[in-house]
């Protein structure tokens, strides 16, 4: 029998500005970040690039990329996979908008940090 995913409200998209992010912290988990792109696209990823660990939430957004503020690696924001020659992953969230707020699948969220 498959369990039904718990979603977790961590605010509102209005809260996010367009190309923006913000942080999460899940009890018993990697602090999340959360970005918005300029076309109103909500990510959640693992805040963390797989390069060096840099905090990706505090990358430019761009199209539905990140790149990472300490060695400019770019990030894809729908898959956490670093583009190019690069090679690396960054763990993604499942999200959801319901009536403008942002809920994360707190289920995945826990089995990462398993």
């Amino acid at each position: 029998m498959f369990d039904t995913p718990q979603w977790l409200d961590v605010g509102a998209v209005a809260d996010i500005p367009p190309r923006g992010a913000r942080t999460v912290a899940v009890e018993g988990a990697d602090e999340i970040a959360i970005f918005r792109t300029s076309g109103d696209h909500i990510y959640a990823l693992v805040n963390r690039c797989p390069h060096k660990k840099g905090p990706l939430s505090q990358g430019i957004v761009h199209g539905d990329s990140v790149a990472c503020p300490l060695h400019n690696w770019v990030i894809s924001l729908a898959t956490g996979e670093a583009q190019g020659e690069d090679k690396g992953c960054t763990p993604t969230i499942p999200v959801k908008i319901d009536a403008g707020r942002i809920l994360l699948c707190r289920s995945t969220t826990l089995q990462m940090a398993a």
